[in-house]
């Protein structure tokens, strides 16, 4: 599952992120922030929607309403989109160019198995931008897949950008959808025990859901959302998570285990959707 110099194949994973769509209340100003501090551009648009990508690669829709309530930091949904740059120089690149248009950063982490940065976009929806280490170095003596939360080298990580500078998003892809639930056991029983995801990690109150080994393509906390019952109707935030999987023989059987315990679901050309306990539209396509 691999790729040169160790680094993990994100399409040869049987399951995999595809795109995130977002309601968003004010389309302009979010599309706008995507396409000047990520440097995504425009794939598709219509009146009321954006499809923001890489090259010609969709990555995120935007669908706008101005109708919208604001996003509810305590409900369940969304608490980050993790856009996985290629390499680290390329996670360099982006930091230099955030610091020089002064964009606000929440944080960065070396997460032993990645090295990230966290922001929001206009609305508060969550963002992490990241590169991945080295496929060999994120595992324990025992085989374990190990992730912390430690302090950021920057200095040593600015080094590595070798004086080039960032020109928009490079060929990468929506690594991993971390989200906000009411409950992790409940969380474990629709991402893990339906779609069939490895509980790569745990956290107090998270668990991270990978697969083909990834440390994770979903993830899934209370951190903020404890106890939150199913999203309402009519607020901004995340809509749906689009998932590619690999093999159409997974796809039947995601659809099978989600009949057993009687989640509804619809089949279209191709497709599968779902909706997790909380709402969210999980679209799976091979």
């Amino acid at each position: 599952m691999t790729i040169g110099n160790d680094f993990f194949d994100m399409h040869a994973a049987p399951l995999r992120i595809g795109t995130v769509r977002l309601k968003v209340r004010d389309l302009d100003v979010v599309s706008t922030f995507y396409q000047s501090v990520l440097g995504l551009n425009p794939v598709a648009t219509s009146e009321h929607s954006v499809t923001l990508g890489a090259g010609s690669t969709p990555l995120l829709e935007l669908e706008g309403d101005p109708s919208l309530s604001p996003l509810d930091p305590r409900q369940a949904g969304l608490f980050h989109t993790a856009f996985l740059l290629p390499t680290r120089s390329d996670l360099a690149r982006w930091v230099a160019h955030a610091a020089e248009a002064r964009v606000p950063l929440q944080g960065a982490s070396d997460h032993i198995v990645s090295e990230a940065f966290y922001l929001a976009d206009p609305e508060g929806n969550g963002i992490e931008v990241y590169a991945d280490r080295p496929v060999s170095a994120w595992h324990g003596e025992n085989g374990e897949i190990r992730m912390s939360t430690d302090p950021l080298d920057l200095p040593d990580l600015l080094q590595s950008a070798e004086g080039t500078e960032w020109s928009g998003f490079p060929e990468g892809s929506i690594g991993h959808v971390h989200l906000q639930v009411g409950d992790t056991g409940e969380a474990d029983g629709f991402y893990h025990d339906v779609l069939g995801l490895d509980i790569a990690a745990r956290y107090p109150g998270a668990s991270f859901y990978g697969s083909g080994g990834y440390h994770h393509q979903l993830a899934g906390n209370i951190w903020n959302s404890r106890r939150a019952g199913k999203r309402p109707e009519g607020i901004a935030g995340l809509d749906a998570v689009e998932i590619i999987v690999r093999n159409p023989q997974d796809l039947a059987a995601i659809a099978a285990r989600a009949e057993s315990v009687g989640i509804a679901s619809i089949t279209n050309t191709g497709a599968l959707t779902l909706h997790d306990p909380w709402g969210t539209a999980i679209t799976l396509r091979t």
